[in-house]
């Protein structure tokens, strides 16, 4: 398993508006066509209205770099930075874990 959580900072409501707007787009896709694609949510950040947190989870990276090889998350990634302040990446090694079927 392999994993991401990003941190969004948006630049204003208008911003956070779009951004979340894109978000929804790009993730009926990815659910729609990424068996490796393990989780993917987005959460909106309690008391923090501009922020919002990514978790991914891939079945491997060869799962995560198909994920990142899809012409809608190139569109995603090209576009999202219209609508940040700020963004922030950690890469994820899976130890352990409930909700999801591994053999680790």
């Amino acid at each position: 398993m392999f994993g991401l959580m990003v941190r969004f900072t948006c630049k204003d409501e208008a911003s956070a508006a779009a951004f979340d707007d894109l978000v929804a787009r790009t993730g009926e896709l990815i659910r729609a066509n990424e068996p490796g694609t393990v989780i993917y949510t987005v959460h909106r950040v309690d008391g923090r209205p501009l922020e919002r947190i990514f978790y991914e989870l891939y079945r491997d990276e060869d799962a995560f770099e198909e994920h990142e090889s899809k012409d809608y998350v190139r569109a995603f990634l090209s576009e999202r930075d219209q609508y940040l302040a700020a963004t922030e990446v950690d890469r994820l090694d899976f130890v352990s874990g409930k909700g999801v079927d591994v053999e680790h």
